[in-house]
């Protein structure tokens, strides 16, 4: 299998599986994983990432031609039974690695799609997911360092991205893009940062 899933933060992994074990499963809007009988379980995590929105909009990027992204968290797909039936995401608090919420929806199964379609691939890729926000936009980033630190990093020009569904229009949803070709779109879809009005 050439995907090289990453190790998630041993107190990440610990709240959700907290999480599994309490009443935060029964008070989840999720109702997939309530109707579960049996044990269920925490698997594939995948660090989350958002794109640095104004770096892309001013095309300021680092000298490798990368957009800065920042680290917001770690998704783990839900496992009940022979299927994955929700997700749990966790959050950086000052405190440390907490879980966040369970949810279920077109997202997990895109994602799981993508990670499938990752997997017949021939070259060797660190799944994460990369986000931007402000076109509701949700990646499969496959990125082409398998051994870098899940944490940091930028896409690289030649790592590939993955949109998942839904897709923003004018953008297929499980086609592999490289990040040199989806970036320019992802600029234009953006636009330049609204101009402040004087007051004077």
């Amino acid at each position: 299998m050439p995907l090289h899933v990453s190790q998630a933060p041993a107190p990440a992994l610990r709240s959700v599986l907290m999480a599994l074990g309490s009443a935060a499963v029964r008070e989840a809007h999720t109702p997939a994983l309530r109707s579960v009988q049996g044990p269920l379980s925490p698997e594939l995590p995948l660090p989350v990432h958002e794109l640095d929105v104004l770096d892309v909009r001013d095309q300021i990027v680092p000298p490798a031609g990368a957009p800065r992204t920042r680290l917001t968290g770690w998704r783990f797909l839900i496992r009940g039974g022979d299927r994955p039936v929700a997700a749990a995401d966790t959050r950086l608090t000052p405190d440390g690695w907490a879980f966040s919420h369970f949810f279920e929806g077109p997202y997990l199964a895109s994602t799981e799609r993508a990670l499938h379609q990752a997997e017949t691939m021939t070259t060797h890729y660190q799944p994460r997911l990369l986000s931007v926000p402000e076109l509701y936009m949700l990646t499969l980033w496959l990125h082409g360092d398998p051994d870098a630190d899940p944490a940091t990093g930028s896409p690289a020009p030649t790592d590939l991205l993955v949109p998942l569904a839904p897709a923003p229009p004018g953008i297929a949803a499980h086609l592999p893009y490289r990040v040199a070709d989806l970036l320019p779109v992802l600029t234009l879809r953006l636009g330049p940062p609204p101009l402040l009005e004087s007051t004077a």
